[in-house]
C-alpha cells in the first residue's frame, strides 16, 4: 500500500472530515472510494472511445448506456 500526502485547504479538510463522519468512515476511506469512482469513470470513457474508434458502434453505445446508469 502507498502513502500519499495531499495538501488541501483547512476548510476543505474540515468539510471532508464531516462528510466522512456522516457516512461512518474515515477521511482516508472516503478518498479511497472517491478515487475508485473516478478511475471507473476514466476506464469506462476509454473503453467507449476505443470501441467507437474501432467502428463498433453497437458496443460503444452499450457501454455509454451503462455509464449513464
Amino acid at each position: 500500500m502507498t502513502t500519499v500526502t495531499l495538501r488541501i485547504p483547512d476548510e476543505k479538510h474540515s468539510r471532508l472530515r464531516l462528510l466522512a463522519e456522516s457516512r461512518g468512515m474515515s477521511v482516508n476511506k472516503l478518498m479511497d472510494e472517491a478515487a475508485t469512482v473516478m478511475l471507473a469513470e476514466f476506464d469506462a470513457e476509454n473503453r467507449f472511445k476505443t470501441r467507437a474508434a474501432l467502428g463498433d458502434i453497437p458496443t460503444a453505445l452499450s457501454l455509454l448506456d451503462k455509464a449513464l446508469i
